[in-house]
């Protein structure tokens, strides 16, 4: 009985670093939504991208840093991408020509500060603009981005 024991402990630890590919996953997700966001907010900015993400984990820091220079606090970003349910209100005091994203379609459609979005949706990403929102902000996007930009 206790050789059964050993032999499946001996079989569970070989077979262990099968399931590393679940972190593995996650950082390469996270790696190609920074890169896209990259792509917007270069798109979107013309100079540096100073970026602020509220309650940014530091896998994530880690991962934006590659491409952004991130800042600690709203006021001297000029990209913000906002990730999860937060008052933008409380965080965010002024409005010097600065760039909100969400990853939350339904909050780009009810907050007219939002410019525009980048979710997952069926495990592909998703890019979306309002074009009344690019205009006011006197932002003009390459022909690439023309299929993300949406007329309400």
């Amino acid at each position: 009985m206790k050789f059964i024991i050993f032999l499946i402990m001996l079989i569970s630890f070989l077979n262990a670093d099968q399931y590393t590919f679940l972190l593995n996953k996650y950082d390469k997700e996270l790696e190609l939504e920074a890169k896209i966001i990259s792509n917007i907010a270069t798109a979107s900015i013309k100079g540096e991208i100073k970026l602020y993400i509220p309650e940014i984990s530091s896998i994530e820091n880690d991962i934006y840093s590659k491409f952004f220079t991130l800042t600690n606090s709203c006021e001297d970003a000029n990209f913000i991408f906002i990730k999860k349910n937060i008052n933008i209100n409380f965080l965010c005091k002024s409005d010097n020509n600065q760039i909100f994203f969400t990853n939350n379609y339904e909050k780009l459609l009810k907050d007219s500060r939002y410019l525009g979005a980048f979710f997952w949706n069926k495990s592909r990403p998703n890019i979306t603009f309002i074009k009344a929102r690019l205009e006011k902000q006197k932002i003009e996007l390459s022909k690439d981005y023309d299929k993300f930009v949406e007329d309400f």
